[in-house]
């Protein structure tokens, strides 16, 4: 067997692997159209949220999607990831929601410790006064589990109680892809279409379907510090502190989310197929090697999790 023909095998099997993960995600989208009254697509103009909204195009048709997008704002997210997020909705013809932390914070039901502490963990409350706003009984989000090991707990429809909580003791089970969608009143789900893919597989497909991202996730030139082994970003949000070298580098991110906790990744990987290679020898998770937040256990996702967050 030559080359040409392991190459080519190599890319059936590929192929085969990501329309097998996409046949689930678009059946668990229309299994949420179907089962449920006012469900909503957590949208954040990142990669995640766009490989999903790529498989909700294909399992509705686009200007067709039978739900409403919606994000929650902390006010510190990159203006790239914004702009593009809009963008991509209008093209879709799809509603938007976007609902405000600083809303929050002008109601008083948000509340900082200082005016430094990142919002990121504060976006529960917002999501929870959104859902009671518009009385969303399904929310659906683009979680891994591979992302770290309070995600490797979540079912693909995750029960929320009547204060928007999880318990993950007491989730129900999953047999043969039958999914018991019964809510009590003011109770919700979380739904996650990807939970089976990993990091790689989104950026395989992204690469197979050419889907178009938000210009931070591939290499350009940015000022950082080292932080803590981490490339901290500098902005206006997050200045270098006294002793600290601001240095210039090539990046790129492998998350994207609230400015004052999201950090890059050394990398001149400027296309989802250099991406695909660069994560192949990868040996840290992805949030691992750029979230601030995840640090101290105080901030522990599972702990997140239980109180609202997505």
């Amino acid at each position: 067997m030559n080359a040409r023909t392991d190459d080519h095998l190599l890319a059936k099997l590929s192929n085969s692997h990501l329309d097998a993960l996409e046949e689930e995600t678009i059946f668990i989208l229309r299994e949420v159209a179907a089962a449920f009254e006012r469900p909503t697509l957590l949208f954040s103009g990142g990669k995640d949220s766009l490989v999903m909204l790529k498989c909700a195009e294909k399992a509705f048709g686009a200007g067709r999607i039978p739900y409403p997008l919606l994000m929650i704002d902390t006010g510190h997210n990159f203006h790239e990831v914004t702009d593009f997020r809009d963008s991509r909705a209008k093209e879709l013809g799809a509603e938007l929601i976007v609902r405000n932390v600083e809303d929050s914070m002008k109601r008083g039901t948000v509340r900082l410790a200082h005016p430094g502490e990142s919002r990121n963990v504060h976006q529960s409350v917002t999501l929870l006064e959104a859902i009671d706003e518009f009385r969303f009984d399904a929310l659906i989000g683009g979680a891994r589990r591979d992302e770290e090991k309070a995600r490797a707990k979540e079912r693909i429809f995750s029960h929320r109680d009547s204060f928007g909580q999880w318990q993950p003791k007491a989730q129900r089970p999953e047999l043969w892809t039958l999914f018991n969608t019964r809510l009590q009143p003011g109770e919700h789900f979380r739904v996650f279409p990807i939970s089976n893919w990993t990091e790689l597989d989104v950026w395989q497909y992204i690469e197979r379907e050419q889907i178009e991202l938000p210009s931070l996730y591939y290499a350009h030139q940015r000022q950082i510090v080292e932080r803590k082994g981490l490339l901290v970003p500098v902005t206006e949000l997050t200045p270098a502190r006294d002793g600290e070298e601001i240095i210039e580098k090539t990046v790129r991110f492998r998350t994207v989310g609230d400015i004052t906790c999201t950090c890059p990744v050394d990398s001149t990987a400027a296309t989802a197929a250099e991406i695909v290679i660069e994560t192949l020898a990868a040996d840290v998770s992805e949030r691992g090697a750029t979230r601030m937040d995840d640090k101290t256990s105080d901030a522990s996702m599972e702990k997140r999790k239980k109180d609202g967050y997505f």
